[in-house]
C-alpha cells in the first residue's frame, strides 16, 4: 500500500485525486443549493403549505446522502486496498440506506398526518394509525438492513412464530382489549366528547379512547374505566349521535275536570314563552302535546314534546318547563289531583257474631 502511494506521488498524476474529490464535493454542494432553491421558488407559487413541507424534507434528506456520496466517490478513486474498500463500500451503502428508508418514512407520516387532519373523522384514528405505521415503517427498514448485511431472517421468524403462541396465551385478555381499541377505532360507535349510556348502567362523556380502555365522565366528575373488550361487547347508546339535538317528552297529569284544549293549549305557551329564556330549549321543530298515555287512574295524562340541544340539557329545560306549567295550571284553576282510592267495606253479621256482641255489652254493664 506504501509503495502504491509512493508511485502515485512522484508519478506527476497524484493532483488528480484530489481534484476529483473536489469535483464532486462543487457538484454536491451545487445540487443542494439551486436545485432545492428552484423547488422551493415553485413551491411558494402554490397555496398549500404541504409542498413547501415536503421540499425541506428533501432538503434535509439531500444533505447526508450527498456527504455519503462524496465520500464513497472520493474513496473509490484513492488506490486503497480491495479489502478495506469492500468493507468501507458496505458500511457507506449500509449508511445511505438507513438514510433514505428515515427520510422515506418521514415523507410517507407527512402523507398519512395530512390524511388525517382533512376531517375531524379522521382525529380519533390519528394514534393508532401514528403507532402501526410506525411499527410497520420500523420493522421494514430493520428487515432491508439485516438482509444487506447477509444476516438471513429464516430463523428468526421461526423463532417468532413459536413465542407468538406463548404471548398470545399470557396476553389474552390484553390483546382482546387491544384489538377491541382497534375495532372501536374503525367502527366509531363512540367518540371523544360524545354522551353514552351502557347497557350495564353507566352513563357520561367520553373523555379518552385509548388501546387499553375507555374513560367515560360521568354528571357528577367521576372516571368510570371501561376495558374495550367490554365496551365492544355491549349495548351502547349514544345521545349524540347522529346529532347532539333530542326530542324530550315532559309528562303532565291533571284533574278530570279540566278542560283539555286548555290544557294543551297553556303546555304549548307556556314551552313557547321558556325558550326565550332558555336558549337550549328550541323551537324548531314546534312542541307539541299529545293526550297520551290518556285515561289514567287519577288524572287526565298529557305529554308535551319539544327538542333540545343536547342530551344534559333536560335537566334545566324540566326545571324550568315543570315550575312554569305550575304556575300557569294554578293561575288558569286547573288542578293537578293527588292519587285516589275508592275502598268499599262490605260487614257479614252472623247469629253467632250478635251474640257475642251482646254478651261483651252485659260485661261491661255488670
Amino acid at each position: 500500500m506504501i509503495e502504491q502511494w509512493e508511485q502515485h506521488l512522484f508519478s506527476g498524476h497524484w493532483w488528480k485525486h484530489p481534484a476529483e474529490i473536489i469535483a464532486l464535493a462543487v457538484f454536491a454542494w451545487f445540487l443542494h443549493r439551486y436545485v432545492i432553491g428552484w423547488l422551493r421558488k415553485l413551491t411558494k407559487r402554490t397555496e398549500t403549505t404541504f409542498d413547501d413541507i415536503v421540499v425541506d424534507l428533501l432538503a434535509r434528506a439531500l444533505r447526508p446522502l450527498l456527504v455519503v456520496a462524496v465520500v464513497a466517490g472520493g474513496m473509490n478513486v484513492l488506490p486503497l486496498p480491495p479489502e478495506f474498500m469492500k468493507v468501507a463500500n458496505r458500511i457507506l451503502y449500509l449508511s445511505a440506506l438507513a438514510f433514505g428508508l428515515y427520510y422515506i418514512v418521514q415523507l410517507l407520516q407527512l402523507i398519512l398526518e395530512r390524511w388525517l387532519v382533512r376531517s375531524e373523522a379522521n382525529q380519533s384514528l390519528r394514534d393508532p394509525i401514528r403507532f402501526v405505521a410506525k411499527a410497520l415503517f420500523g420493522v421494514l427498514a430493520l428487515v432491508i438492513v439485516l438482509e444487506n448485511l447477509g444476516i438471513r431472517l429464516t430463523a428468526v421468524w421461526t423463532t417468532l412464530g413459536v413465542g407468538s403462541v406463548a404471548v398470545a396465551l399470557a396476553l389474552q385478555e390484553t390483546l382482546a382489549n387491544f384489538f377491541a381499541g382497534f375495532y372501536l377505532q374503525l367502527d366509531r360507535p363512540i367518540r371523544v366528547n360524545d354522551y353514552v349510556k351502557l347497557d350495564s348502567g353507566q352513563e357520561g362523556f367520553v373523555q379518552k379512547m385509548s388501546w387499553r380502555s375507555t374513560r367515560i365522565r360521568t354528571l357528577w366528575n367521576n372516571t368510570v374505566i371501561v376495558p374495550n373488550s367490554k365496551l365492544a361487547s355491549d349495548i351502547i347508546t349514544n345521545y349524540s349521535m347522529p346529532e347532539p339535538g333530542m326530542s324530550l317528552r315532559l309528562p303532565v297529569g291533571v284533574s278530570y275536570s279540566a278542560d283539555a284544549e286548555l290544557v294543551e293549549r297553556v303546555l304549548i305557551e307556556e314551552t313557547r314563552a321558556a325558550a326565550k329564556e332558555i336558549p337550549v330549549l328550541r323551537l324548531e321543530p314546534p312542541p307539541m302535546v299529545r293526550f297520551m298515555p290518556g285515561f289514567g287512574d287519577s288524572s287526565l295524562n298529557f305529554t308535551l314534546i319539544c327538542r333540545i340541544a343536547t342530551y344534559t340539557d333536560q335537566y334545566v329545560v324540566q326545571d324550568a318547563l315543570n315550575k312554569r306549567i305550575l304556575a300557569r295550571f294554578r293561575k288558569e284553576g286547573i288542578q293537578i289531583p293527588f292519587p285516589q282510592r275508592d275502598v268499599h267495606f262490605f260487614v257479614e253479621k252472623s247469629e253467632e257474631a250478635a251474640r257475642v256482641v251482646m254478651e261483651r255489652e252485659e260485661e261491661k254493664r255488670g
